[in-house]
């Protein structure tokens, strides 16, 4: 088994800055990949569901297919990346892996502006989500060289809430074309609703670049000279891991919290477009309400990183578990119009940048730092087969049911185990 190494940049590569300095330069790109790949969550959340029905046949229902659809995607990554994972440990790695799905992220979101039939441009939109949460995995394990453990609730903070705002730039020329377009160009709106795609693909690669050329690994598990010699022991490594978060109560008491709170959150996410559609809401109100949605979460999710220094970071991650069961209650019981779209997706904008940012850095304070994309490979399985639990039982009980509100409200059931957990955890960082 190879012993855990960092590299002679360890010292120096997170170089201990004061956790109020302004963000270097090293932080600042790592930051700028949360502004590329969130301009294709944003049109997928936004955009995507609404062509995806308008290639179905009239009765058909976009809620189950796009649920199984998101399904599909989440049960691939999840039965990847722990053993990619633990493979990217070795110096080098990292950037490699995070290159392959990015690069294969970008490629089927350029081929989703092809002229597909429903089945086949959910297909490529499958592979597409494989590419973004796959590189997702390995950039959120690149935190840990790129900040120390004090500022880690800030840089991450500052992700999410630049990639919120950041993304809106493309996506308002998306909601430009599309909407003007026809009128403008002569194009039909089929045709510029295919050229976002490539708008946004183009968009993820120009912020992508900064971290592709500024990344150094400096912690990882073994040197180049030994890769072979640490494949070979992929899966030794990865069942040590299992053992050692066995034994380490604190941190599988919050992936259990983590795997029923992300759930719900990734869920309210992915299906918010399609159960709108289904309720009959105007595709012009979905669109411009998720577009506000963006620009909530932005000072939100920077608000919440300094709230996290003041309160600290699982106390915050509490108050937005409990703030989404409010949520879901809401779009369970009440929403129905667009007005009341509009104040769901607000409300969300106010906590979902928050949570998955506190997640994401809290999560890196308490693992090992040599292991990290292990660890990050286990996180994704719980984060990923989580969305494949929410999607599924939304799709298929609104498949039973005939009744989507239904569907979302099963996931208050999810978050109440996770407010259970989170509140029977000891807090390690608070020791």
């Amino acid at each position: 088994m190879s012993s855990p190494v960092s590299s002679p940049e360890s010292s120096t590569a997170a170089t201990a800055v004061p956790a109020g300095a302004k963000l270097t330069k090293r932080e600042k790109q790592w930051i700028v990949y949360d502004v590329g790949n969130s301009a294709f969550v944003l049109l997928s959340t936004a955009v995507v569901p609404i062509y995806a029905k308008s290639l179905m046949p009239a009765d058909g229902n976009i809620v189950s297919a796009w649920g199984y659809a998101q399904t599909i995607a989440s049960l691939v990554i999840a039965l990847l990346m722990p053993l990619l994972g633990s493979i990217a440990d070795v110096q080098g790695m990292k950037i490699k892996f995070f290159l392959g799905f990015f690069g294969t992220g970008v490629v089927t979101c350029c081929a989703m502006a092809l002229p597909l039939t429903w089945l086949p441009f959910l297909i490529v939109y499958v592979l597409a989500t494989i590419g973004l949460n796959g590189s997702l995995t390995f950039y959120d394990s690149m935190l840990i060289d790129t900040t120390d453990n004090d500022r880690m609730d800030k840089v991450s903070s500052h992700g999410y809430g630049w990639g919120y705002v950041g993304s809106t730039i493309p996506f308002i020329a998306c909601i430009a074309l599309i909407f003007g377009g026809p009128s403008l160009l002569g194009w039909s709106t089929v045709a510029c609703t295919r050229a976002s795609f490539v708008i946004t693909a183009v968009w993820w690669v120009a912020f992508t670049i900064p971290l592709l050329t500024s990344y150094r690994q400096v912690h990882y598990r073994a040197t180049r000279e030994h890769t072979c010699e640490a494949i070979h022991g992929t899966f030794t490594e990865l069942a040590g891991t299992l053992r050692k978060l066995v034994k380490n109560k604190p941190l599988w008491m919050f992936m259990i919290a983590f795997f029923f709170y992300i759930d719900a959150v990734n869920t309210v996410i992915s299906m918010s477009t399609s159960y709108g559609t289904q309720l009959g809401i105007d595709s012009t109100q979905l669109v411009v309400a998720l577009l506000v949605t963006q620009f909530v979460a932005f000072p939100c999710a920077i608000l919440y990183g300094r709230l996290a220094g003041r309160f600290g970071c699982k106390p915050m991650i509490m108050a937005a578990v409990v703030a989404y069961m409010c949520i879901v209650f809401f779009a369970a019981f009440f929403l129905r119009s667009a007005a009341q779209f509009w104040i769901l997706a607000i409300l969300v904008g106010m906590f979902q940048g928050g949570i998955q940012a506190l997640s994401r850095s809290y999560y890196g304070k308490i693992i090992p730092k040599e292991h990290a994309n292990e660890y990050y490979g286990l996180y994704d399985i719980f984060g990923k087969t989580a969305s494949i639990l929410g999607t599924f039982l939304v799709a298929t009980t609104t498949s039973l049911t005939g009744n989507a509100s239904l569907g979302v409200l099963s996931i208050a059931i999810l978050l109440v185990v996770a407010l259970v957990f989170l509140t029977l955890q000891k807090d390690p960082t608070r020791a």
